[in-house]
């Protein structure tokens, strides 16, 4: 979503941006300054999540992709993470002597962590973990050296600033995440009755941590509450699970549009339980809905959710529990708050977001000259 963002931003302002990328086949157009080179992956490659994949034979397109670099004459590459393009994007920047930007998008060490302890359920919990925690930490310091090429690391907030920072001795900065506020807005809501909706949107994984929505209800039906329900938007492979469990809950599947922006404003509180998150921007769109968030306190989400002003930060399972109690609880709480989140979110455009990126581009050239002046001189 970011991407495709980035090169609106591009085109809407005439930058010349050329997006490679891939898809079910191999293609070129232009839309505007942009241009696009999409590259079909092989049979072999192994899905990593809904309409992502690996292509571990993606680089027998080197050739096109340096005849399309080279006929571009780029001044920076851009590469979005440890992906099978970004890798090809990686290895024609050394080679061709092109400076490189990255952007850290997704927390995949600790992604690749949650699935690993989901698939070891069968073993005792504490071996399971300790398989996981490893592995957690051995990808995530690949991550890193990984984001050691790049001149310039952008990243979607300050924890992992810091990380890429220090752990790669480069330049990095903060790359957040805008919101529509016309798209995501309460005008949209389209509900009016007593029934108070509690709302999940995201991929239904286990590194979203979804099964904490099972315990949640069953605390809130344990406490006697009633006169709730909760409203699940997206698709994933726990979904068989959790509409096995629950008793009071609405499964829409993906929505995307209008019907994505209905079922924000028809929340009145916003549950989202990851731990992985870099960013969340669900909370985000959350609070350009007027809808509070409660969110976890590990991850990105907790940059955006001023604690007791816009949502809760939850620290615990019993946190989720409690804050969503005094909300359901106190309606104008809820309201006040969800005002307050509009308000701050409103300020949060794309259009800044990407000036922040053309900055970073700004930086990288400097980087790269100031070095090869140096290298000059020597």
């Amino acid at each position: 979503m970011t991407c495709k963002r980035l090169t609106d931003y591009a085109r809407r302002n005439g930058y010349p941006f050329l997006v490679i990328h891939a898809g079910h086949e191999t293609r070129e157009w232009t839309d505007g300054s942009v241009e696009y080179l999409q590259l079909k992956r092989s049979p072999v490659s192994f899905s990593l999540d809904e309409e992502l994949a690996f292509d571990p034979f993606f680089q027998r397109h080197i050739r096109k992709i340096r005849r399309r670099l080279v006929d571009f004459k780029p001044d920076i590459i851009h590469i979005t993470g440890l992906n099978d393009v970004s890798i090809m994007g990686s290895y024609l920047g050394w080679k061709l002597q092109i400076p490189l930007l990255g952007s850290w998008h997704t927390n995949l060490h600790e992604f690749a962590a949650q699935r690993l302890q989901g698939a070891m359920r069968f073993l005792p919990q504490k071996f399971s973990s300790g398989i996981a925690k490893f592995a957690e930490k051995r990808i995530r310091d690949g991550a890193v050296l990984y984001y050691k090429m790049p001149k310039v690391v952008l990243a979607p907030n300050q924890e992992l600033v810091e990380l890429l920072g220090k752990g790669t001795h480069r330049a990095a900065f903060l790359m957040g995440r805008g919101v529509d506020s016309e798209k995501f807005s309460p005008a949209k809501r389209t509900v009016d009755d007593n029934v108070i909706r509690l709302g999940f949107v995201g991929r239904l994984r286990p590194e979203k941590n979804v099964r904490l929505l099972i315990e949640i209800e069953k605390e809130l039906l344990k406490l006697g509450k009633t006169g709730f329900s909760f409203l699940i938007v997206g698709e994933g492979n726990e979904r068989a699970h959790l509409e096995e469990k629950m008793k009071h809950a609405e499964f829409t599947g993906f929505l995307e549009g209008e019907a994505l922006s209905e079922a924000y404003a028809n929340m009145d509180i916003f549950i989202f339980p990851s731990e992985t998150d870099a960013f969340g921007n669900v909370a985000q769109e959350a609070s350009a809905s007027g809808v509070p968030s409660i969110v976890s306190d590990k991850g990105g989400p907790k940059y955006i959710i001023n604690h007791g002003e816009t949502g809760y930060v939850a620290k615990t399972n019993e946190d989720y529990v409690n804050f969503a109690i005094e909300l359901m609880d106190d309606r104008e709480k809820r309201l006040e708050m969800g005002r307050k989140g509009r308000e701050l979110t409103v300020a949060r455009s794309w259009d800044a977001i990407f000036a922040g990126v053309y900055d970073g581009y700004a930086e990288t050239l400097r980087i790269a000259r100031e070095r090869k002046q140096i290298s000059d001189d020597e």
